[in-house]
């Protein structure tokens, strides 16, 4: 039987580790006992040798991916038991066989106790992306479980990770199929439709986590003109067209981006002169549309993936999000958000105050947004809430 290597914990470490938080640092660490290489399953004990986790070595700040707190076997046959519970709490959400929303997230990472793996479906194409070595390794068994899962209504299953695995592991992987032969679909959600390309879309091809905003959005749409800016797929878009905007410009810098809010558009709208796609800068635009609008989206990309890139990425919140306060009608409705896990909402909810406070307009919150619950959050792992999101009128 081979003995599996053990991470030994420094004096007082393993308190955070006995919160379930599942995340162990390598300046927590005294030493490692037996031979390690990325990826390799590990036990966490104490100081004092107690047992404390089991899960994933890798290189770098985040030593230990932790995956079961009590002794496990992870075989093909555990691995199944975490995918099935987190499809049956999909199934509580009424996401699973839902004919109006065949779209969702089936794994969340450390919010469905498996860290480091993502798993989207899209009206039976299953989109994983693996963020550690650990994980990359089981995808064939990740594979298997899912065709148990669905049987029939899966379709197939896309491993999207070349661009998500830690790169100095080397490992060459190339995204690609693992069961199956489609690479597109169209999906249904909240009953829009949307058409997804896996292969060339941002992240797993379409941001699930903005369904519960898109639908808020619908209320405030009505006979409402109305800016999409970061436009992407046109999920924005498509909901406030079907929702009686009078008119819908969704701008991106990206002219890929531009054409696929156009298709998606055409899906459920047809041919309307209701809808204006525009490739442009998002600040330049931004400053010549004094009182053009009375609804803006913000939803850009990522401003900071690091720490490093904090101050900047906060600079840039202030300055988007005072452009669009100053520039809309009286009585507007701003949706603005971040996507960077990095900024706190404390800290995203402080640069949108300074951006508020520069223009001298009057601003109420009128919600406070995160990610829907088919993302969720692992109460010990608060950094898990990534998605941040305001809704302010502006008078």
């Amino acid at each position: 039987m081979t003995t599996i290597p053990r991470i030994i914990l420094k004096p007082g470490k393993e308190q955070s580790v006995m919160r379930l938080h599942p995340w162990v640092f390598s300046g927590a660490i005294r030493k490692i006992d037996g031979q390690v290489a990325e990826g390799d399953l590990v036990e966490v004990v104490s100081n004092e040798q107690q047992f404390l986790a089991m899960g994933h070595y890798q290189i770098g700040s985040i030593a230990v991916r932790l995956f079961a707190f009590e002794p496990v076997v992870p075989d093909p046959g555990y691995w199944q038991m975490k995918i099935q519970a987190a499809w049956r709490y999909r199934e509580t959400l009424r996401l699973t066989g839902n004919k109006e929303t065949n779209v969702y997230r089936l794994v969340n990472g450390e919010g469905d106790g498996l860290p480091g793996l993502i798993i989207d479906f899209y009206n039976g194409i299953a989109v994983l992306q693996m963020h550690s070595i650990g994980m990359y390794r089981i995808r064939d068994q990740v594979t298997t479980a899912l065709q148990n899962i669905y049987g029939s209504g899966l379709t197939a299953v896309y491993d999207k990770s070349e661009g998500t695995l830690p790169f100095k592991a080397q490992l060459g992987a190339v995204n690609g199929l693992l069961f199956g032969n489609e690479t597109s679909v169209v999906v249904k959600e909240n009953g829009c439709l949307f058409n997804i390309d896996i292969l060339k879309g941002q992240k797993t091809g379409f941001f699930i986590d903005q369904r519960d905003s898109r639908k808020l959005l619908a209320d405030f749409v009505q006979g409402k003109d109305v800016l999409n800016m970061f436009c992407y797929t046109g999920g924005f878009s498509v909901y406030a067209l079907k929702s009686g905007a009078s008119m819908v410009h969704s701008v991106d810098s990206s002219e890929q981006a531009v054409e696929l809010t156009k298709h998606n558009v055409a899906l459920n709208e047809g041919e309307t002169d209701r809808h204006l796609a525009i490739a442009a800068d998002a600040f330049g635009y931004l400053n010549g549309i004094k009182d053009a609008y009375d609804v803006i989206v913000l939803d850009p990309p990522a401003f900071a993936k690091h720490q490093d890139a904090l101050k900047n990425a906060l600079q840039g919140y202030k300055r988007l999000n005072a452009k669009a306060i100053e520039q809309i009608r009286p009585g507007g409705i701003i949706f603005t958000f971040s996507c960077s896990q990095v900024v706190s909402k404390e800290n995203f909810r402080k640069s949108v105050f300074a951006a508020s406070a520069n223009t001298g307009r009057h601003v109420r919150i009128l919600y406070q947004l995160t990610q829907p619950p088919d993302h969720p959050v692992s109460m010990y792992h608060p950094e898990g809430e990534y998605l941040k999101g305001l809704v302010l009128q502006v008078e």
